[in-house]
């Protein structure tokens, strides 16, 4: 049996868009055209994450908002909304967590546990990395639709595909409009 094919748009937040953020990508309004046109094609196959910053501040996570004050704000901050061109992209609730990957069991409970997923957002180089891989060590088919992610620089965004790209047949790093071609 064939696995049903989901995108899975990787936190299309304020605080990645905003050019005003110290976490902004230049990158991200060209990558949203993208986004917006796989998520017209994947119909109710679409799964938006947030990251929240709700992690435990006892941990790592602590040096982690030291480091980044201006991010330690509560949950509902305007910088942890989604972007006005994601409302829409799916009618599944966000799937949100505090951790930079979204692969695991909530994710899983919505796209089976070895599903074909069609990775793509922000940043490359931090969530969506953390996304793939471990998607793929499970046994998820996952495909990065390379122009429809953002990184924090078009070196750290490169950097992160030729990661990915390390992992075929488990990743395959490919661009949107051959994405749409094979969903035929």
């Amino acid at each position: 049996m064939t696995p049903q094919r989901w995108l899975v748009v990787v936190d299309p937040q304020e605080i990645f868009a905003s050019a005003e953020s110290p976490w902004g990508s230049p990158f991200f309004g060209e990558a949203m055209t993208q986004i917006r046109r796989l998520a017209d094609d994947f119909g109710d196959h679409v799964i938006v994450t947030r990251w929240l910053p709700t992690a435990d501040r006892t941990t790592s996570w602590g040096d982690y908002f030291a480091a980044w004050p201006f991010a330690d704000v509560p949950a509902d901050d305007r910088l942890y909304a989604l972007v006005p061109d994601a409302a829409g992209l799916t009618p599944h609730p966000t799937l949100d967590l505090p951790t930079f990957g979204k692969w695991g069991p909530a994710l899983q409970a919505i796209t089976g546990p070895a599903p074909d997923l069609v990775v793509c957002g922000v940043s490359t180089d931090c969530c969506v990395i953390s996304t793939a891989l471990p998607a793929a060590d499970a046994g998820a088919h996952v495909t990065i639709a390379a122009d429809a992610c953002a990184g924090s620089t078009a070196e750290n965004h490169a950097a992160a595909l030729h990661v990915m790209g390390l992992y075929p047949p488990q990743i395959t790093v490919t661009d949107t409009a051959t994405v749409l071609a094979s969903l035929g």
